[in-house]
């Protein structure tokens, strides 16, 4: 078996999406999370077939759905420095609101959550203090 069994700074998991408007989902991405493109393969049409992500260490693997691939739309959790600076941005770039930041008692993180323009929720989280783990 080849050492190099997954490329260099993959994870062994990722989130693969199926979704409606893969382009302005990558657009989104790279807008609002800084995301940065890797790789990306397209059919003979134009459109994407795969295509894959770096958010902050974290591969996010892509594909527009069609014919015998439906969108199947997901939610994606994401740390982020400031969850009020990237909920905002999300929303100027496009994204619609699904919940304003806020923190419930008992819960060390902010989160705030938005709908991308393929359908997918993004929740982002800030962690504000310490959680206690059991």
């Amino acid at each position: 078996m080849s050492t190099n069994w997954k490329p260099a700074g993959y994870t062994s998991v990722s989130p693969y999406l199926i979704t409606a408007k893969a382009q302005a989902v990558i657009d989104f991405a790279v807008a609002t999370l800084a995301a940065t493109p890797l790789r990306r393969f397209e059919m003979p049409d134009g459109s994407i077939m795969h295509a894959e992500l770096d958010v902050d260490g974290t591969v996010v693997m892509l594909g527009e759905a069609g014919g015998e691939w439906p969108p199947v739309p997901c939610h994606l959790h994401v740390y982020v420095p400031d969850v009020d600076v990237a909920y905002a941005l999300a929303l100027k770039n496009g994204a619609t609101s699904v919940s304003e930041p806020a923190q419930r008692d008992g819960d060390p993180d902010r989160r705030g959550g938005v709908l991308d323009p393929g359908g997918n929720t993004w929740w982002f989280s800030s962690q504000l203090s310490s959680a206690s783990n059991p």
